[in-house]
C-alpha cells in the first residue's frame, strides 16, 4: 500500500489525513505548528520534523496549505519539500492557489522526475470529515488514473479537467460563485429580517423556491443560529476571490458580481471576522440595518405577531364593531318559460355582509338554490348590475338569508364594491 505524506493540518487537512489513516494507509504528517499533528499521531500517523522528511518517506505527498505564499515557502524553504524529492514521487496539491503557481511547480518538479497534480477540493470541513470531497484535477491523465485509490479514499467525486493548472482554474471559478451566492443569501436574509419577517420561515421559502442554493442549505441555519464556527474561513474566501480577480484581469473579462462580492468580504475582514466562517459576512448587513439576522424564539414570535398584526379586513371590522350593514338593493329574478322567452320580477333585498366569494343578502321573498339573480345597487354606489347565484339559504321567521356567489365579476368592480362598503361602515360608526 502506498505511503502517504500529508503537509498542512488545518481545517481541511486534518480530517483528510485522518480519513487516509482510517482507510489503512501509512501516513506521515507535517505541520509548521507541530502540536496540530498530536491528534493524528494518536490515530496512528507518524509525525515528521520537517517537510523534507515527510516528502522523503512518501510515495504520494499531499499538500493542503492556505495560500500561494505558504505553499511556495513549504517547497523552497530550508528543509522544504524540494530537499526531500526522489524519483517516482507524486505530489498532489489540494491548496487553492493561482493556476500560474500550479503550472510553475509542475514544470519544476518534472525536471526532478516528480509528477505533480493540482487537485483543489470543494465541500468544506463537513465533506472533508465524511470523505465526500469533490476533487477537480489538473495534470497528466496517466498519473491521475494511477492514484485513483488515494482520491477515492478522500472524495466521492473526482474529475480530471485537463493539463496542469486546470484544477486551480476550476476552483477559482467555483469559489467565485460560492462568494456571490453567499452574498446573495445574506442580502436576502437582511431584507426579510428588516421587513419584520421570521428569517427561519424565509429560509424555508428559499429551500422550496428557485433561490435555493448549496450555500443556502449549508449556511442559512448557521447564520440565523449565530453559529460562525469555521468551516471555511472568511479570510480564505477573500483570498480566493482576489485570486479570481487577478485571473479575470488577465483575461480582460469584466466580472462585476465578483468585484461586488470581494468588496463585501474585504469589509468583513476589516471588521475582524477573518478567522470566522465565511457566513459571518452577514454581519456587514447587520451593521447597516442595526439588527441581527437571528432565529426568533417562541416568545419573540408571539410578540412580533401581536405588534405587527395586519389592519383588520372589512369583514373583521364589521364583526368586531358589530356594525350592521343596511344597504337597500333591488334584485331581478328571471325564470325561463321556454326557449327564447322568459318572465321576471323585481324584489327588495338588503345587503348585510360581504364575503370573500360573494354577498349575503336578506329578503322576505323566497328564492331557490342555484337560482341566478341580478343585483342592483343604489345610484350613489355607481356600480353596474352584478350577477350572482344563490348557493345557501337560511330562514329566520319571515326573513330569508341568502348566500350569493358573484359570477364573472371584473377585478375593478370588486375593488369598487369593497370601497363602497367600507364607506358605508365608516358612516355607520
Amino acid at each position: 500500500m502506498k505511503r502517504i505524506g500529508f503537509i498542512g493540518l488545518g481545517t481541511m487537512g486534518k480530517p483528510m489525513a485522518a480519513n487516509l489513516i482510517q482507510k489503512g494507509y501509512t501516513v506521515t504528517v507535517y505541520n509548521r505548528t507541530a502540536d496540530k499533528a498530536d491528534e493524528l499521531v494518536l490515530l496512528g500517523a507518524e509525525a515528521a520534523l520537517t517537510a523534507a522528511e515527510a516528502t522523503r518517506s512518501s510515495d504520494v505527498l499531499i499538500t493542503m496549505l492556505s495560500n500561494d505564499a505558504a505553499l511556495l515557502e513549504t517547497f523552497y524553504s530550508d528543509q522544504g519539500i524540494l530537499s526531500g524529492l526522489h524519483p517516482a514521487l507524486t505530489i498532489i496539491d489540494s491548496s487553492t492557489v493561482s493556476p500560474l503557481t500550479s503550472q510553475k511547480l509542475a514544470e519544476e518538479l518534472a525536471a526532478h522526475y516528480v509528477d505533480f497534480l493540482d487537485a483543489p477540493v470543494t465541500g468544506s470541513k463537513p465533506a472533508a470529515e465524511a470523505g465526500t470531497l469533490t476533487f477537480m484535477v489538473g495534470g497528466n491523465k496517466e498519473v491521475f488514473d494511477e492514484h485513483q485509490d488515494v482520491f477515492t479514499a478522500l472524495g466521492s467525486k473526482i474529475l480530471h479537467l485537463g493539463p496542469s493548472g486546470s484544477g486551480s482554474y476550476a476552483k477559482l471559478a467555483h469559489n467565485t460563485m460560492v462568494g456571490i451566492n453567499l452574498i446573495g443569501l445574506s442580502e436576502g436574509l437582511a431584507i426579510a429580517t428588516k421587513a419584520g419577517l421570521n428569517p427561519a420561515q424565509f429560509l424555508e421559502i428559499v429551500s422550496f423556491g428557485s433561490a435555493n442554493s448549496r450555500q443556502a442549505e449549508l449556511k442559512g441555519n448557521k447564520i440565523i443560529d449565530r453559529d460562525f464556527s469555521n468551516q471555511f474561513s472568511l479570510k480564505l474566501m477573500l483570498k480566493d476571490l482576489l485570486l479570481a480577480q487577478e485571473l479575470t484581469g488577465k483575461f480582460q473579462l469584466p466580472a462585476p458580481l465578483l468585484h461586488a462580492a470581494t468588496g463585501l468580504f474585504q469589509m468583513g475582514l476589516s471588521k475582524g471576522l477573518g478567522d470566522e466562517d465565511l457566513s459571518a459576512v452577514v454581519q456587514c448587513y447587520e451593521d447597516w440595518m442595526g439588527q441581527e439576522v437571528i432565529r426568533p424564539n417562541e416568545a419573540e414570535i408571539a410578540s412580533s405577531t401581536e405588534k405587527s398584526a395586519s389592519p383588520l379586513s372589512g369583514r373583521e371590522r364589521r364583526r368586531n364593531t358589530r356594525v350592521k350593514l343596511d344597504i337597500q338593493l333591488k334584485l331581478s329574478i328571471y325564470q325561463w318559460e321556454q326557449e327564447g322567452s322568459f318572465s321576471g320580477q323585481n324584489i327588495d333585498g338588503t345587503l348585510f355582509d360581504l364575503s370573500e366569494s360573494g354577498l349575503q343578502i336578506t329578503s322576505d321573498s323566497p328564492l331557490a338554490a342555484d337560482m341566478f339573480i341580478v343585483i342592483h345597487f343604489p345610484k350613489e354606489a355607481d356600480l353596474p348590475p352584478i350577477t350572482a347565484r344563490v348557493i345557501r339559504i337560511e330562514s329566520s321567521g319571515d326573513q330569508f338569508h341568502y348566500g350569493c356567489m358573484l359570477s364573472g365579476l371584473p377585478p375593478y368592480v370588486r375593488i369598487k364594491l369593497e370601497q363602497y362598503i367600507e364607506q358605508k361602515i365608516e358612516l355607520a360608526q
